[in-house]
Order: C-alpha cells, then structure tokens, then sequence
C-alpha cells in the first residue's frame, strides 16, 4: 500500500479522500499546513494531497513550500494534488508547483485517476 498525506481541516473532505483512495493507499491526515514539510518527513508518503484552504497555511503556499524543501535536497521530491475549491482557482493552482489539482465538489473517480496518474 502506498502512503498519501492529505492537509486538510474538514473532517467531510477526509471521509471523502479515504473512501475515494481507500483500500489502495494508507491515508495519513495533518490538519495545518504548517504540518505538512514535518509529515513529509515522518510518514513518506507517495503523493501529497493539499486543500486550498488549510487553517494559517493554504494550499498553495504549503505546496510552494515543500517543492523548495526538495529542490533544496531538506525534503524528498513527492507529487502534490491540490484540492481547489472552484474552477476559478486553477490560476492560483499554476503558481503552486502543484503538479495536478482536482476542484471540488470531488468525484470520487476523477480523485482516484489524478493520484494514480501522479503516482
């Protein structure tokens, strides 16, 4: 089973992604962005999936983050799906370095299909 971190603090977006990847991969959640480069390190996972709009650190800033962390070798180089909230966001998902994003309401289909490509 592979790892996936998942950043989010809605519990419904949690239940979502878990019943989505489930059974194929071990979700493993942070609730703050500001967790995320820490989880990285601890948990290993395979992808990273970010919500838009994390408690003090968004999505797009956590993403920023540690995609420096790798370039920077202080962080392993892992794929980053972002969760955006509205078709509009995707000119704030190309100045991530996301590497997919998905927009919510999520399909639990198009979910499994963007994390199987990136993984």
């Amino acid at each position: 089973m592979t790892n996936v971190l998942l950043a989010t603090d809605a519990d419904w977006l949690f239940d979502d992604v878990a019943a989505a990847l489930g059974g194929t991969h071990d979700v493993h959640r942070v609730r703050e962005g500001s967790q995320v480069a820490a989880a990285v390190g601890e948990v290993d996972p395979e992808l990273v999936i970010l919500d838009l709009q994390i408690g003090n650190m968004g999505g797009v800033a956590t993403s920023l983050l540690i995609k420096q962390e790798a370039r920077a070798g202080r962080l392993p180089d892992v794929p980053v799906l972002l969760l955006l909230d509205r078709e509009a966001d995707e000119f704030l998902a190309t100045t991530s370095d996301a590497d997919a994003w998905v927009t919510k309401p999520l399909n639990s289909l198009a979910l499994r299909k963007a994390a199987n490509a990136l993984l």
